[in-house]
């Protein structure tokens, strides 16, 4: 293993320990503020308890993903200097945009959230945790448009002389085709999770209540009154997570069929199609395969005729790409073009197939038995009823996990899956490692990265788990801007 070999596991790392945090801030920013403003609407003490609850598990994972971001935001200067190099002029624009526009509205915001309970007029502070998910959507856009750029160059010129991409066309950056079908798939997922995670903490703690009061036999004492409130919010989460998870599966075959014409090989990589299959005889997608890891002897266990066509063209007997055929165009269409790492011709255009072919099943299926969850919750809280089984309790804990992983999965998929490139067609991911870099320091940064990731891992479970535990504070009227006391201490101050 060399300095390159470690530097795309550090960036790994890094990379899917960030987006752990960054889905459940997008989807819990919306959540929140339609708990915020059902209170507003209705003065219903249980959606001002359910905000601030929610709210303060918000706060936690922003706080915690904003650490990872800034760690990750390292790596680029050390390991990956000639990549930084050649994309600066390209990634400037959407990434300063992003850092001045976008996160900064959405910190100030969320400050003003914080410490503006009986400060401002209760509307206007419920806008200020909507302006905190505009925000997040709008940093979520200028990010996703800089990767799609990775994906699918356009909007830019290559300069010879300095060998560095150019920006020419901002304007088509922010509107690449791959941009458009990625952006409502990402945030989709991110309602997906929050929905998920909103709907599994309050099964817990819906279970809970319901135990202590049966323990007491008095269901007007302790948290009896809760129930119906956490009953409320898990039926909410699973109906969110329901509606996203239909939506990440509609664009995502939009999606999919973007990625089949921009990379080609990324599809056939999916379903480890090494053989083309001409138009009208149908592609078939298989659900589960045994033989080789990388597919080349495969024998599908369970396999769907036509689906990968589907999932490819839109059409049932569409013509997909194989491996094969993928590579010796690739070779024709880039060549080697002075790159070490394509002058294999086996090796030298494929993906690792293993990691793209499990990934990209992991992705369907956690979202799929997330919404599969959401039903089962839906169907167990109707009309009233609480379950109290302790098949609930595991009910609870898999509800947020499965689409944390599953969006984790999607990630890695997308990354893996266009390798050798890091910019696709211009520049390989071995040609992006910083040239000067060791291996012993590669080894040094990535040590000291996973223990401080593994550190900042503790401490964020510690805070969830023990916010989880402490449950729904007991409601407790905010005070009236205009009624407040000018002598009261400040909520902040120094």
């Amino acid at each position: 293993m060399d300095a390159t070999d470690l530097a795309r596991w550090q960036f790994g790392i890094t990379t899917v320990y960030h987006f752990l945090f960054v889905p459940i801030t997008i989807g819990l920013s919306a959540i929140v503020a339609g708990f915020h403003t059902a209170w507003v609407r209705t003065h219903n003490p249980e959606w001002l308890r359910l905000t601030r609850f929610f709210g303060k598990l918000f706060t936690i994972n922003f706080a915690l993903g904003l650490v990872t971001g800034l760690v990750q935001e390292f790596q680029f200067g050390m390991n990956w200097s000639s990549y930084s190099r050649f994309v600066g002029d390209i990634f400037g624009a959407p990434l300063a945009v992003e850092a001045l526009l976008a996160f900064f509205l959405e910190s100030t915001f969320l400050g003003l959230w914080i410490f503006g309970w009986g400060r401002i007029p209760e509307r206007l502070h419920a806008a200020t945790m909507w302006v905190v998910h505009v925000g997040t959507l709008l940093s979520a856009y200028f990010i996703l448009s800089a990767n799609s750029f990775m994906q699918n160059p356009v909007g830019f010129r290559f300069n010879a002389e300095t060998g560095r991409a150019e920006l020419t066309d901002f304007v088509a950056i922010l509107l690449n085709k791959v941009q458009l079908v990625t952006f409502p798939h990402v945030i989709l997922s991110a309602y997906l999770v929050g929905g998920a995670v909103v709907m599994g903490v309050a099964l817990q703690l819906m279970r809970r209540e319901w135990l202590r009061c049966s323990e007491i036999h008095d269901e007007d004492a302790g948290g009896a009154a809760d129930v119906p409130m956490y009953r409320r919010a898990a039926r909410l989460g699973a109906v969110v997570t329901l509606v996203a998870g239909m939506g990440v599966a509609a664009s995502g075959d939009v999606q999919g069929k973007i990625m089949t014409e921009v990379q080609p090989m990324k599809m056939a990589a999916a379903e480890a199609l090494y053989e083309s299959v001409p138009a009208g005889e149908g592609a078939p997608f298989s659900v589960l395969t045994i033989g080789s890891l990388d597919g080349e002897r495969a024998r599908p266990l369970i396999e769907v005729p036509n689906l990968l066509s589907f999932l490819a063209t839109g059409s049932f007997d569409g013509a997909v790409k194989g491996i094969n055929d993928l590579k010796a165009e690739y070779a024709q269409t880039y060549g080697t073009a002075g790159m070490a790492e394509l002058a294999d011709p086996s090796t030298g255009y494929v993906p690792n197939i293993p990691t793209t072919y499990w990934m990209f099943r992991l992705m369907i299926g956690l979202g799929m038995a997330a919404s599969a969850v959401a039903l089962v919750v839906l169907w167990a809280t109707r009309r009233g009823r609480t379950p109290t089984g302790r098949w609930l309790l595991w009910l609870a804990v898999a509800a947020p996990v499965l689409p944390l992983l599953g969006n984790s999965a999607g990630w890695v998929f997308t990354e893996v899956g266009r390798q050798p490139w890091v910019v696709f067609g211009l520049m390989t991911t071995a040609s992006g490692v910083s040239p000067g870099v060791s291996l012993g320091e590669v080894v040094t940064s990535m040590t000291v990265f996973t223990l401080l990731y593994g550190a900042l891992a503790v401490v964020e479970v510690k805070l969830l788990l023990r916010t989880v535990r402490q449950g729904a504070a007991p409601f407790e009227q905010p005070v009236d801007p205009a009624e407040q006391d000018e002598d009261a201490p400040l909520a902040f101050a120094y």
